[in-house]
């Protein structure tokens, strides 16, 4: 069975891109600016399936994918991805899902969602089905969470009847204690 490249910085990428929604981490934080998607990514499953005819692998069953101090966890991740002229050596990463009790999270923030698509080819990122973006004791909740990488925009969509919702505590720091 050839190996699957990892999803090379997906984490890193998708918790970065959903805090576009609330602005960068506060002086002192560690955040995802910080991040390094360059490092390793150890994926663990209770199963892979690699169908090398529809150029796809599964990891399924309690899905763990951690790159430094980002995680990724999730019931299923499907990595579809390309074969080059050179076959398994040249693979490159087309499109990453992640489904059932999807949570990324870092030491200082987190987002939830239902389910979450990385288009690498078109630069998006879709978190779908009760998005909780929290970072510290701020948090906001939707439907849906439409990325574009290239344009650094997001847009949190509304489920059904239910409102986008954000809940933004003031900072402490710069507070002096008692007054």
């Amino acid at each position: 069975m050839p190996a699957c490249p990892p999803p090379r910085g997906f984490a890193g990428w998708l918790l970065l891109a959903c805090w576009l929604v609330v602005g960068a981490p506060a002086r002192g934080q560690t955040g995802l600016a910080q991040h390094d998607s360059t490092l390793p990514i150890e994926i663990a499953a209770d199963q892979l399936t690699v169908e090398q005819g529809r150029q796809q692998a599964a990891f399924s069953g309690n899905v763990q994918a951690v790159q430094g101090d980002l995680t990724l966890r999730a019931d299923r991740l499907l990595v579809h991805y390309d074969l080059g002229k050179e076959g398994a050596a040249a693979q490159a990463v087309r499109l990453i899902e992640a489904e059932g009790q999807v949570v990324i999270a870092s030491p200082a923030e987190s987002a939830t969602a239902n389910r979450a698509v990385y288009d690498v080819v078109a630069g998006t990122i879709v978190l779908e089905g009760s998005v909780v973006l929290t970072r510290g004791e701020d948090v906001v909740k939707g439907g849906r969470l439409d990325i574009d990488l290239a344009n650094k925009t997001a847009v949190l969509h509304a489920a059904g009847s239910e409102r986008v919702r954000a809940l933004f505590r003031p900072s402490s720091l710069g507070r002096k204690s008692g007054g």
